[in-house]
């Protein structure tokens, strides 16, 4: 990093900068409405109105591409993104073209104004909609250095954008394979012939409900003694877990002091599988299922209930009470055996959750990276004020 920055810095010393508004420069034209019905998913032309994303595709264009657009109206007012293709601007929508392409870098400027975004969108016309005006637009201060200058930020900004998408795709290919690996393993391991017969794990094994084998109990209010929040301390370390994978908080007391399985049990979460150490609370939406014995790991019972599907009443919202999860089959092959598959699906369970969590971490942090350098980059004086 130390040696990017000194070449960044050598290519920005004693550069001269000319600042002119965005007005002066660029010619700023809001799209034209076209009507959803008009509108079909296998037409060319992406359709950009005052989201981050197209809203549609339409069979006709009115710009050409190399443009940069901006979100007019809406919560995303201010937004802005790149046009590299012919694209239909609608009338939430600003596009932005370079008048004068020799003295100018339309990605320079795009670059510019994504780094000034967050100004932009907090400086949005308040209202019914919340608004960004083309005169707002058009006062926007723009930098110009030399073209030489304008092209090889363009090309370092470009790099780290292709190198934070690359890695993102790799992650995500990577987490990809690992889900599809630990599902077939479960499948194999969990998925068991009560006739023996077949290609399906065939050890043999009792089936028994939940209620047979479990205790069930629904959780209750909040304790009166608790904070809200993923932060426990030395007196209210006892976490509280509610209907989602969130920490609702910490007690200084406790209600469950096994380890055991959680359903939720009532909204669109219904359910959903955790698995939950010993020394906790449930509140309210959740269901905690116990093994009666030592004839059943929870771990195992863990990783059988994540492999089946949980119905939930229908309902206008999804439920289910304790009676509905006491019902639920189990199979139960032998102490040995369950615990050969727990140790199996959790090697895989570890893999999965290292690069589900680590994911958004490095992601974040080449994001930040590359916040970074732009700014740098496209800092030459005082005269940022957007």
């Amino acid at each position: 990093m130390i040696k990017e920055m000194s070449t960044i810095d050598k290519l920005l010393e004693g550069v001269e900068v000319e600042w002119k508004m965005l007005g002066e420069v660029a010619t700023i034209t809001i799209g034209e409405f076209v009507h959803q019905n008009n509108q079909d998913k296998s037409d060319e032309f992406p359709v950009y109105n005052g989201g981050i994303g197209p809203t549609g595709y339409y069979k006709n264009f009115n710009n050409t591409g190399d443009k940069i657009i901006v979100s007019a109206r809406g919560a995303n007012a201010g937004f802005v993104n790149r046009i590299s293709k012919p694209y239909w601007a609608g009338n939430s929508c600003y596009s932005i073209g370079i008048k004068d392409v020799t003295s100018l870098n339309w990605l320079f400027v795009y670059y510019f104004l994504k780094g000034n975004e967050n100004k932009l969108i907090g400086s949005q016309q308040k209202g019914s909609i919340p608004s960004v005006s083309k005169g707002q637009m058009e006062k926007i201060p723009i930098p110009i250095p030399p073209l030489s200058v304008q092209k090889e930020i363009v090309r370092i900004l470009d790099t780290f954008t292709e190198l934070t998408a690359e890695l993102t795709a790799e992650l995500t290919a990577e987490l990809t394979a690992r889900k599809k690996q630990y599902n077939f393993y479960r499948e194999q391991l969990l998925n068991f012939d009560t006739t023996t017969k077949g290609t399906k794990n065939t050890k043999e094994v009792v089936w028994k409900t939940l209620g047979e084998i479990c205790d069930v109990f629904t959780g209750g209010e909040a304790p009166l003694n608790c904070i809200k929040g993923d932060t426990p301390n030395n007196i209210y370390k006892f976490p509280i877990y509610g209907n989602g994978a969130d920490i609702y908080g910490y007690s200084d007391t406790y209600r469950i002091d096994k380890d055991a399985v959680t359903i939720s049990s009532i909204g669109a979460n219904t359910g959903t599988i955790y698995y939950r150490k010993a020394f906790f609370t449930p509140i309210i939406r959740l269901k905690v299922v116990i093994p009666k014995n030592q004839d059943i790991l929870p771990r195992y019972l863990f990783h059988y209930l994540n492999s089946i599907t949980i119905s939930s009443k229908s309902s206008s919202v999804p439920n289910m009470n304790a009676s509905d999860v006491k019902k639920i089959l189990i199979p139960i092959p032998s102490l040995e055996e369950q615990a050969r598959i727990v140790s199996i699906l959790d090697t895989f369970d570890t893999l999965t959750t290292s690069i589900s969590e680590g994911l958004p971490k490095e992601i974040e942090l080449r994001k930040k990276q590359y916040e970074y350098y732009r700014e740098h980059l496209l800092t030459f004086d005082d005269h940022q004020h957007v």
